[in-house]
């Protein structure tokens, strides 16, 4: 497994971006302003983005991502993986077509090109031989870490 650090901060300037963290090329931990540091064929790559919590510095690319992805979305949709709480505040206050238009309906609500994941604490999901389980921690609003696995390891 892979790890790649495209953001670690709460802020940004010319040398620092938002948390987000590549795993190996198709799983991204958190969605921080980091990820436009992604080659459009890397950003291509990513499948699945697991969320740690609901603030903006660990989700602003997101809706950017589908916008840019859009049209290679269609039939594949990138999957949001979140606790309920964290889905519910990217549906009122992101993806609410005052903010920004709702991708989880577009191009349409059988093919859209963003699909929410709710997840719980405790929850495994594999993928590629990888498990990532979630797990809460302490924040200001519902948050959660995340524990990955490769094979038996």
């Amino acid at each position: 497994m892979k790890v790649r650090v495209l953001g670690c901060s709460g802020g940004i300037n010319q040398s620092v971006a938002t948390t987000s963290f590549l795993v190996d090329d198709d799983i991204l931990i958190d969605a921080g302003t980091g990820v436009g540091d992604l080659s459009l064929d890397e950003m291509r790559q990513v499948r699945h983005i697991f969320v740690t919590h609901s603030h903006l510095d660990h989700i602003a690319s997101i809706p950017l991502l589908a916008d840019t992805l859009f049209d290679d979305l269609i039939g594949q949709p990138l999957i949001i993986h979140a606790l309920p709480e964290t889905i519910t505040a990217l549906r009122e206050h992101i993806f609410n077509w005052t903010i920004w238009p709702d991708f989880t309906e577009l191009p349409d609500k059988d093919r859209p090109v963003l699909k929410l994941e709710p997840m719980h604490a405790g929850s495994v999901a594999e993928l590629c031989g990888r498990r990532i389980e979630m797990i809460r921690v302490n924040h200001t609003v519902p948050g959660v870490g995340y524990c990955i696995k490769e094979g038996d390891k």
